[in-house]
This record gives C-alpha cells, sequence and structure tokens, in this order.
C-alpha cells in the first residue's frame, strides 16, 4: 500500500513544472479574455456556440476525449433590438423575461405614470436591490400587482450596484408577463423622472421573436477512465449578457484544472462538463444529471458565478477581490478546503440543505462529497460586466487553491473527506 502511495504522489509530481504556466495569472486572464472575445454568451446565441465549440478545442488540445451533448430547451426570446426615447434622449433597455407572445416586437408611445389611473400608460415600478439572482416568487407578485392596474407596458428598475440594466436567471415554465416589461438602468433615472414631470411620451421600440426547441450543447470532455476515482469539475458557459466576471474566471479555472491535471498524468478518471442554458432554467445542467452523470463519484467541483472580480468602495474599483463569493460545499468537504484554501477569502456555505447555483442541482441529485465557489461583483448580471472586473493578480491564488485541492484529492482518495 506504500509502495503505490508513493508511485500515486510521484506521478502526480511529473510533469508539475509543465503544467505552472497553465495557473499563472496572465494564462488565466487571457482565458477570460478570450471569452470576453465572443460577446453576448445568451443560451443559443452565436457567442454561446463559439464558447461551446472554443473550450472542446482546448480541452482536446490538453489530451480529452470530446463529445458534445445536444441541449434543447423549449423556448428562447432573441431580441433583435430594445430601446426606449423620450425628449429625443435614447436609452438602451432590455425585455424582461418573458415578454408576451404576441408583443415579441412592438412599438408603444405613451405618458409615464407612477401613482393614479395608470391604464393605457407605461406604470414606472421599482424592484429593490435583494442580491438574488433568480427569479422568484416576491418579483412575480410585483409585476402582476402592476399589470393588474392595466398599463399598456412597464418600465422596470432593478436594484443593483451597477445601476445598470439587471436580469434575474428565469425557468422555461414560468409563464410571459400580461404586458411588455422593459428594463432600464437606474441611472438613467434623471431622464425618466424628467419625462413624468413634464408629461412627455415615452417610446418603447423593440424588434424580437421566440424560438422553438431551441438547440445549444453541453461540452463533456472525459480522460483517465478505469484509472481511479471519478472526480466531476463542472461550470456553466452561458449568461444573460457577455457575462465576463460572472462566468470568464470560472472557465478559465474549469481549463486550468483540466490542463494540470492531464500534463502531471493524474491517476484519476476526470469527467469535466461546461454547461449550456444557465440564465433560462439549468437546462443543461439538469440534463447532465439525468443523462451523462457518473453515478459513483469520489467528488464533484464546480467553478460557479463572479469567484475571482474585484471589490468596489465608494464606487471605486479596488485592487481586493469582492467580499461577497462563497466556498460552497458538502460538510464532507470542510476540512479539505479549510486546508487547501487557506490563502483564498472566502466565506465558507456548507451546504447540508441546500446549494447554490448548479451545486444545488448537484447536491439535490445526492452527490455527497462536492465543493466550488460562487459569488456576486458589482456588475453581476448586467450588461456593464466586462474584463475590466477581474485581472491577473486576483485570479491566481483561486486557480492554485482549486488545483491543490483536486490534487489532494487525488492523493488521498477517500480520505479527503473524512
Amino acid at each position: 500500500m506504500r509502495l503505490i502511495l508513493i508511485a500515486t504522489m510521484a506521478a502526480l509530481m511529473v510533469g508539475q513544472a509543465a503544467a505552472k504556466d497553465v495557473l499563472s495569472g496572465a494564462s488565466l486572464y487571457a482565458d477570460v479574455a478570450r471569452y470576453a472575445s465572443f460577446g453576448l454568451h445568451r443560451f443559443g446565441s452565436p457567442g454561446d456556440r463559439a464558447t461551446a465549440d472554443w473550450i472542446a478545442s482546448e480541452l482536446s488540445a490538453a489530451g480529452f476525449a470530446i463529445k458534445f451533448q445536444p441541449v434543447v430547451l423549449g423556448r428562447q426570446y432573441v431580441v433583435e433590438r430594445a430601446s426606449v426615447e423620450t425628449a429625443g434622449t435614447a436609452v438602451e433597455a432590455t425585455p424582461f423575461w418573458w415578454p408576451p407572445e404576441d408583443k415579441a416586437s412592438f412599438h408603444l408611445s405613451a405618458p409615464l405614470a407612477r401613482d393614479g389611473d395608470v391604464t393605457g400608460k407605461i406604470l414606472w415600478v421599482d424592484l429593490p436591490f435583494d442580491r438574488g439572482a433568480y427569479l422568484g416568487p416576491a418579483h412575480r407578485a410585483a409585476i402582476a400587482e402592476a399589470a393588474a392596474r392595466k398599463p399598456a407596458a412597464i418600465l422596470l428598475m432593478i436594484g443593483n450596484p451597477a445601476d445598470d440594466r439587471f436580469a434575474y436567471k428565469v425557468t422555461q415554465e414560468d409563464a410571459p408577463w400580461p404586458v411588455p416589461v422593459m428594463v432600464a438602468g437606474a441611472k438613467t433615472r434623471a431622464t425618466f423622472e424628467r419625462a413624468l414631470a413634464s408629461g412627455a411620451p415615452v417610446t418603447f421600440d423593440v424588434a424580437g421573436h421566440y424560438d422553438r426547441n431551441v438547440s445549444g450543447r453541453n461540452v463533456i470532455a472525459e480522460t483517465g477512465i478505469g484509472r481511479g476515482p471519478t472526480i466531476v469539475v463542472s461550470t456553466p458557459m452561458t449568461g444573460w449578457y457577455t457575462c465576463v466576471c460572472e462566468r470568464g474566471p470560472g472557465i478559465a479555472n474549469f481549463l486550468a484544472l483540466a490542463r494540470t491535471a492531464a500534463a502531471e498524468n493524474w491517476p484519476a478518471h476526470f469527467v469535466f462538463i461546461a454547461t449550456a442554458g444557465h440564465e433560462i432554467g439549468h437546462g443543461g445542467m439538469e440534463l447532465f444529471l439525468k443523462d451523462g452523470a457518473p453515478k459513483d463519484t469520489l467528488a464533484w467541483i464546480h467553478f460557479g458565478s463572479s469567484n475571482t472580480c474585484y471589490a468596489f468602495a465608494e464606487g471605486a474599483r479596488t485592487n481586493r477581490p469582492e467580499e461577497e463569493r462563497y466556498l460552497v460545499l458538502s460538510k464532507s468537504a470542510v476540512a479539505l478546503t479549510d486546508e487547501a484554501f487557506v490563502a483564498v477569502a472566502a466565506k465558507r456555505l456548507v451546504a447540508e440543505k441546500q446549494a447554490v447555483g448548479e451545486l444545488r442541482d448537484v447536491h439535490a441529485a445526492g452527490y455527497a462529497n462536492f465543493l466550488g465557489m460562487a459569488g456576486r461583483h458589482q456588475t453581476f448580471h448586467t450588461p456593464a460586466d466586462d474584463l475590466t472586473a477581474t485581472g491577473p493578480d486576483i485570479l491566481e491564488p483561486v486557480a492554485r487553491a482549486f488545483v491543490g485541492a483536486a490534487r489532494k484529492i487525488v492523493e488521498r482518495g477517500d480520505a479527503a473527506f473524512r
């Protein structure tokens, strides 16, 4: 047994020097920049397809066997053009999912109102900042109550630190709104205050359409079948906008871990899964868990949202990582993460009853040993999420911590979770 352990540790060290460069901040940031270059990452978009192709090519180059798992979701709304205009000032806006079927495209001009009889007018509604990412009962109730007042449409501002257009994740089962709902950023509030005071009409201009049975793909990469315990590593690929710091660092970490495990020839069976459809129902992860996920795993590692983004203070970006990030883990992984993530500031969220993000699906499916990182940042779920939100200096410690944790799992086997 001792000889086997020594041989295993030696195998883990072979090629370690060759793999170090993929864990450098510069290498990680280059992957984030490549992800950003594909633009909009909404499910079914050209950016979604390009991202899947790129991740597959990178994992193939690292030596993994690749397959695409088709993901078909019942519907997706596609925005071609959307704006709000008043008194000669145009404001960028986004329809709030899901728009009425018969108003996928529409043009409307009407007075803006907040109080009194709003019949036939555009009703201005504010939702407070609640730190959430998912459309929930309180949001639905607020919109339903507003729509019951019979406005022609709703102008919606959702509180968020960036004062920009915020989007909540939705599901395929959510019903369309009774009237069109357009989201504008709170930074444009003064424009609409003037319209409200003057009685100037507000014009909504939207061109869009619904697609049915929309196709996307999960990327599944595998290596080391039969060589040791099975470890699954996952990350989502899609999101509402460019979602550069929401998704990019997780994907960079995902690729860095894959490249390291392959270069060092770790004695384990690895399954890497990049999922599609995250923002409209976790469709890709749901499918993988039903068809494709190995049932018997030693561990599941997940790279969730915003795991390496800069914090803001007094409206300015700092050089510190965002404080609102969490290590989401099973109770069995507490000791391991305390050891491997000693240099990474993150709050611990031990998921005895419910996890967050796609790890909640993993947890609900009965996987006992898991760890991941997820959070939110200044421009989370808004169009302002770009490359300035992260950097090489904060990317590298997180990548090295995850690689260190994975290495310990391979070295120790079941003992890593005792």
